[in-house]
């Protein structure tokens, strides 16, 4: 197949596409200073051994020292949002923040050159609206991550008896009314795993899943017993599409238990952290149940 290159006019086709034309451009050059070469990507030695796998640890992932530099293929989570759910504490956005990024420097470490980072994020308020993904951005790149794309996460169809409200069928103060959250994609020092692997996904999956608008019903929280989870539906799309069957998947804020229930359905290994003695209970639990 004869390959395309940048236009400066319209696009044209994606397949076998030749981008180097765009990504020369100014515009670009100065995030490429951060990508390392496949050859140097595979120098950097991977743990083999897993004694640390598979296993839920009741314990802050600000610092995850159970487990080695470079081990973990993939981390999905979703953060506590800090709006006054049962497992939130009460703290101020910049302290927030901070907690997010101790967190990424910690996943920055574990993860596997070529490793990606996926975080679910809802944006928050409307008096004023606070864009947690345009702050999250900030802060994974200041862990040293490359950002690789974002996901909407659409868990409605469209309007309902519900309504946001504010004013109604005025311009004085209408609300928008979320549908959707962001999985927010990064990677670490290069935007391709040098590495090779099996890949279980389906054709007509990765055509679906790699479009940016994912309608993914959300999860009960009551049946799970968690004020917040997500899907375990959602965690296996991420798997399938950015880690290979017998990585290890790694969820910094494990809560429930639905990224370690979705890497056990897919063949990969699981490691979960959250500080909630409760949580911890719930997610072995649900994981027990799955085996």
């Amino acid at each position: 197949m004869a390959k395309t290159r940048t236009s400066s006019f319209g696009a044209g086709k994606r397949e076998s596409h030749d981008a180097s034309l765009f990504y020369d451009r100014n515009l670009y050059k100065h995030l490429f200073s951060k990508v390392e070469s496949p050859k140097k990507l595979l120098q950097i030695e991977v743990p083999q051994a897993r004694k640390w796998a598979n296993k839920i640890y009741c314990e802050s992932s600000e610092n995850m020292k159970s487990i080695p530099d470079n081990a973990i293929a993939l981390a999905f989570t979703s953060p506590p949002y800090n709006v006054g759910k049962d497992y939130d504490d009460d703290m101020g956005l910049q302290q927030y923040f901070d907690l997010l990024l101790n967190v990424a420097k910690e996943v920055y470490r574990v993860l596997r050159p070529g490793g990606r980072y996926v975080v679910n994020i809802a944006n928050l308020g409307r008096k004023p609206y606070i864009p947690m993904n345009s702050f999250l951005y900030q802060i994974h790149m200041q862990a040293g991550f490359l950002p690789m794309g974002e996901i909407i996460w659409q868990k409605a169809k469209g309007a309902n008896g519900s309504c946001a409200w504010g004013s109604w069928k005025s311009a004085k103060a209408p609300r928008l009314r979320d549908l959707h959250e962001y999985l927010l994609v990064f990677t670490k020092l290069a935007y391709a795993r040098p590495d090779r692997g099996e890949s279980d996904i389906s054709r007509d999956e990765f055509m679906e899943s790699t479009l940016s608008v994912w309608n993914v019903p959300p999860e009960s929280a009551k049946r799970v017993g968690h004020p917040a989870p997500f899907p375990v539906e959602l965690a296996e799309r991420v798997i399938r599409l950015y880690s290979y069957v017998n990585d290890i998947i790694l969820d910094p804020f494990v809560g429930s238990g639905s990224t370690c229930i979705a890497a056990l359905k897919n063949k990969r290994d699981y490691v979960g952290y959250d500080i909630s003695k409760k949580y911890c209970a719930i997610a072995r639990k649900r994981i027990n149940q799955f085996l």
